[in-house]
């Protein structure tokens, strides 16, 4: 049993996202069901749409085919370095979609989004807004049931959302076995740290330590929110040694990331490693990296192309691999479909 035929609806941003999807779908498709040829089932996936941008800025997004009562998915890749548009510009441009998906009688509409746009806004510290509450009312007001992300950075969002479903997938499995590939040693439980940068990341580390099957280190970072920069590191845990992974969900202009790397390095590590879902790299991040990694303080950072950035940016920058996660996402989708449980995913 189905909720509908499954159709998949690529804004611009997240058009290549979409593409990997539906690739990942036609393979499982080929495998579930050998000899069925190379499409993904009887029904076309992918609809055709135009995104057209006024003088202004303004955008309008048309769906050029019938999706009435179809199980729709519009996937945006709302961080496009490859790109000259914001967030703000990919944000309204998936609202417009989710509502032309609804204004097409689509019977169910879910918000494929790798990265949930302004989710480090979710609390109160000082006179501000509480953006990510804001933009789950967005999205349910355009007409959205559900919202697949991936490691959301904060996951009290979810219970911002009255009527939608918010489903958080994580890129660990993903991630850890990218990192056995550049990092075969089987002997981790001596050679390996897992450092987390701070509290709020130490339940991801010790998923990753405990699966890795190695120890646990946690920085202690004193920040200055009105400067929004670190102030200093302290670390808990001995590194002495070891290699070390240092995971976290995003980095943004790598000035914390650095910190946390001086630190494990100060304290006697040895090769460092870094696996993150969101690699923003916004600012001074690249060449901060650019530079750790000439210096041999940096051997690789590992992310996905939840930010999407492609060989040629791997190729200028040998320290940066990056990990799809689409093939998750496509399972998620696919058992979503078909009724089926998704909780061993989401895990």
């Amino acid at each position: 049993m189905h909720r509908g035929r499954l159709t998949i609806i690529g804004c611009k941003s997240g058009r290549l996202f979409s593409v990997r999807i539906c690739r990942a779908l036609a393979e499982a498709f080929r495998r579930r069901y050998p000899g069925a040829g190379p499409n993904p089932g009887p029904d076309r996936v992918a609809v055709s749409v135009t995104e057209k941008r006024f003088a202004n800025g303004e955008v309008k997004v048309v769906i050029n085919e019938n999706i009435r009562g179809s199980d729709a998915y519009v996937v945006q890749s709302v961080c496009d370095p490859l790109s000259s548009r914001s967030v703000n510009d990919n944000l309204m441009a998936v609202l417009t979609a989710i509502n032309a998906a609804h204004q097409s009688d689509a019977e169910t509409i879910t918000a494929v989004l790798p990265y949930f746009p302004y989710s480090r806004q979710e609390r109160k510290k000082t006179r501000e807004a509480i953006t990510a509450a804001q933009i789950a009312g967005f999205l349910e007001a355009s007409g959205v049931d559900r919202v697949l992300t991936l490691d959301i950075h904060a996951e009290a969002i979810a219970g911002f959302f009255r009527h939608a479903t918010l489903e958080d997938l994580h890129a660990s499995r993903v991630l850890i076995a990218e990192f056995l590939e550049v990092y075969p040693n089987a002997n981790r439980q001596a050679t390996l740290a897992v450092v987390s940068p701070d509290v709020g990341s130490a339940n991801r580390a010790r998923y990753f330590s405990k699966t890795l099957g190695c120890t646990l280190a946690i920085g202690d970072k004193e920040r200055d929110y009105k400067a929004g920069s670190v102030v200093g590191t302290r670390l808990v845990g001995d590194v002495a040694g070891k290699d070390v992974l240092i995971v976290d969900d995003m980095i943004d202009q790598g000035s914390s990331m650095v910190e946390v790397i001086t630190s494990v390095k100060e304290a006697g590590a040895r090769e460092v490693y870094v696996a993150c879902s969101f690699a923003l790299l916004n600012g001074p991040a690249i060449g901060l990296f650019d530079l750790l990694y000439a210096q041999a303080d940096l051997k690789c950072v590992i992310g996905t192309d939840a930010v999407y950035r492609g060989r040629g940016f791997t190729t200028a920058h040998p320290w940066y691999r990056e990990v799809s996660v689409a093939p998750l996402f496509a399972e998620v989708i696919s058992r979503i479909n078909s009724k089926q449980s998704v909780s061993q995913l989401l895990k």
